[in-house]
């Protein structure tokens, strides 16, 4: 049983990949991981808010991450994921390329970002995990959506 407890030292993530790079994301920002569906387009959106979806009756709106982060848009296919976040008491679905692991990472591990991590600026990141053989990029989910970006998610009445 203390194997499935998290220590003071550590921190689980949901590890992801994104136009060839891997990223993580805190474990407690996420609702749930679900398969690409249908999503609806609302018009008047920044251009990386692919739409809105209905999840088990709430409407969530969805984001391209690769088009938020000026990557370009993320190719659909059978391992596409949605994560759902809860961003700033706002919950939003994520696309991802798709959903690799759930880690356990010691917070020693973790570095501060560079200014510009594989063409993402550091404002979205939090961190970068080094570890053996891999470098895992760390989204700060609340970051993700400008205050003005989030109020005009509001006001379209699909957040909160």
């Amino acid at each position: 049983m203390a194997n499935n407890v998290l220590s003071a030292q550590e921190e689980q993530i949901v590890v992801f990949q994104l136009m060839e790079q891997v990223y993580g994301v805190d474990i407690n920002s996420v609702y749930e991981i679900i398969r690409m569906e249908t999503i609806t387009s609302i018009p008047r959106t920044p251009h990386f808010v692919e739409g809105v979806i209905n999840l088990r009756g709430r409407i969530i709106p969805v984001i391209d991450l690769g088009l938020r982060f000026g990557l370009g848009q993320s190719q659909r296919t059978q391992a596409s994921r949605i994560i759902i976040v809860e961003v700033s008491g706002q919950t939003i679905g994520m696309i991802v390329d798709s959903v690799q692991e759930v880690l356990r990472i010691p917070l020693t591990t973790i570095e501060p970002p560079p200014p510009v991590v594989n063409g993402v600026d550091a404002a979205y990141l939090r961190g970068i995990a080094v570890l053996e053989q891999r470098l895992i990029i760390l989204l700060d989910q609340n970051r993700v959506l400008l205050e003005e970006e989030k109020d005009q998610l509001m006001q379209a009445n699909f957040g909160a």
